[in-house]
């Protein structure tokens, strides 16, 4: 199993599962197809967002071990 980072990219978590997506657009992060949003880290877009990165890593690894 992938384990999610605050260093990972946000287009290599889309890749592993598309399934996350719902946790990007729950933060406003409503640009998924952009290039440019795919290739910040999870980090850098809960910056721009004002969301806990330790929070949605938690989420999304959750999420990735029920698969």
């Amino acid at each position: 199993m992938a384990v999610v980072t605050k260093d990972t990219i946000i287009g290599d978590i889309l890749d592993m599962d598309k399934d996350t997506a719902p946790f990007f657009l729950e933060m406003g992060m409503h640009c998924l197809g952009c290039p440019s949003s795919r290739g910040e880290t999870l980090e850098q877009a809960c910056l721009v967002h004002g969301v806990d990165v330790n929070d949605l890593i938690v989420k999304i690894n959750a999420h990735l071990a029920g698969k």
